[in-house]
């Protein structure tokens, strides 16, 4: 049976975010975003109350939060504040590999830190060189006895100026593709480690984003997540279980434009009357309405395919590609709305706009989700309806009144679908004009 409504628990949570957000997140979003700094002092207020760090499984003392309660928590940091709220949602992101790792003692070992004090955890795939194909990784990890040495560098990595922990993936052999990579655990503090300047964005600048270089880096063997020829694998793990959040990042964001859009348009007047009153603004309400509520929907459902351990991947890429279109589509019609003040940054709706633009490209572009889907469409989805070239299509006899007589078989020209009746396919085509070979007994 289906169920669209949250628990008591989860609505409990959901309160506790929304009100974190509206009184702690939304009245220093406008000032960091234009000082393009990471408040470090919301992040350990949010820590401090509980709203990070909780899908640490219980069996590490966490939570135990499941994938709904996180992008629950999401959407509503990401209404006040996106780039902020990607920062906070980071620390899922970098846990993520950790959870689905095989190594317990490590699992054991940090998350005890992360939970007994404040202790940020970035992720690192993403190079100069590559972003999205995380088989063209060329950070090198080199064997040494039993220890590995990382060689490279990261990039576009959210967090990575302030984390404590680095979950970064290398390789042992650029040229081995997806065999070769492999995943570590990295301290900050680990010689070798040197952190980049702040990247100057867009948008997201209340989200800290630099590069790390590693040199020489000596990795124990006790810091290993994934041995080479397992790396690819969790990180695509670790995507399936993340890109949720990704699609609430955008419903929060799309949230927030449409209800000032609403907001202005039930005050500002034009020709005598207020602009709700015009049907073409009451149509890109409504369109704008459809579009938060169905990635809310697509979402929900990623994240409980993952939490009832179904495989969400072709479920989260959907949800991730279309709510961060919508979302953008949404925050530009906002500021169509608000006509020239959209545009000023006395509003709210440029920050947005600026801020959305960067869900279509992170953890996986649009165009790398549309070719997870297309794939699984046309190579694995099992179609209900039969063959094209198995199905008659019957326009010049009433199926009732087909019998099976020689003269009523049916022959189907494979080119062109025209449907033939009698006891032997036609010599030619009449439509197509292909040869009796095109034809096939349906």
């Amino acid at each position: 049976m289906l169920n669209f409504q949250l628990s008591p628990q989860q609505q409990k949570l959901q309160k506790k975010a929304r009100e974190f957000a509206l009184k702690e997140i939304l009245p220093v979003a406008w000032y960091y975003d234009e000082i393009d700094e990471t408040p470090l002092p919301v992040l350990k207020k949010a820590h401090a109350i509980g709203l990070i760090n909780g899908d640490i499984p219980k069996k590490y003392g966490g939570k135990g939060w499941g994938l709904i309660e996180s992008v629950v928590i999401t959407e509503e940091f990401a209404a006040a504040c996106p780039g902020l709220a990607t920062s906070i949602f980071d620390n899922s992101l970098g846990m993520e590999p950790l959870s689905l790792s095989k190594n317990e003692a490590l699992k054991k070992k940090y998350f005890a830190k992360i939970q007994k004090d404040f202790k940020l955890i970035c992720f690192a795939t993403s190079e100069p060189t590559m972003g999205s194909d995380v088989a063209g990784i060329r950070c090198k990890a080199e064997r040494d006895g039993d220890d590995y040495i990382l060689n490279g560098t990261k990039y576009w990595i959210t967090n990575g100026g302030i984390a404590d922990y680095m979950s970064i993936f290398a390789t042992v052999d650029p040229d081995s593709q997806h065999d070769g990579i492999c995943a570590f655990l990295v301290e900050r503090d680990w010689p070798g480690v040197s952190i980049g300047r702040k990247i100057p964005k867009l948008g997201q600048r209340g989200s800290n984003t630099v590069g790390i270089n590693l040199k020489d880096v000596r990795v124990p063997k006790e810091n290993v997540m994934a041995p080479p020829g397992e790396g690819f694998v969790l990180a695509m793990q670790t995507f399936s279980r993340t890109r949720p959040a990704i699609g609430a990042f955008a419903v929060g964001m799309a949230r927030s434009a449409m209800e000032f859009a609403a907001d202005y348009a039930k005050k500002r007047r034009a020709f005598g009357t207020k602009i709700a009153d015009f049907q073409a603004i009451q149509h890109k309400i409504a369109e704008m309405y459809q579009k938060v509520e169905t990635s809310r929907l697509l979402v929900w459902k990623a994240a409980w395919e993952a939490d009832n351990h179904l495989d969400p991947t072709i479920s989260a890429s959907i949800a991730k590609f279309y709510s961060t279109e919508a979302a953008l589509e949404v925050a530009n019609e906002a500021l169509q709305i608000f006509g020239g003040y959209g545009y000023t940054k006395m509003f709210p709706i440029e920050k947005l706009l600026r801020d959305a633009r960067l869900y279509r490209i992170y953890e996986g572009t649009s165009e790398v989700q549309r070719y997870i889907v297309s794939g699984y469409a046309m190579n694995v989805y099992q179609p209900v309806m039969p063959p094209l070239e198995d199905l008659p299509i019957h326009r010049e006899k009433d199926p009732a009144d087909l019998v099976a007589t020689e003269d009523n078989t049916a022959w189907r020209c494979r080119i062109c679908g025209y449907v033939h009746y009698g006891e032997e396919p036609p010599e030619e085509c009449p439509y197509c004009f292909f040869p009796q070979s095109a034809f096939k007994k349906v």
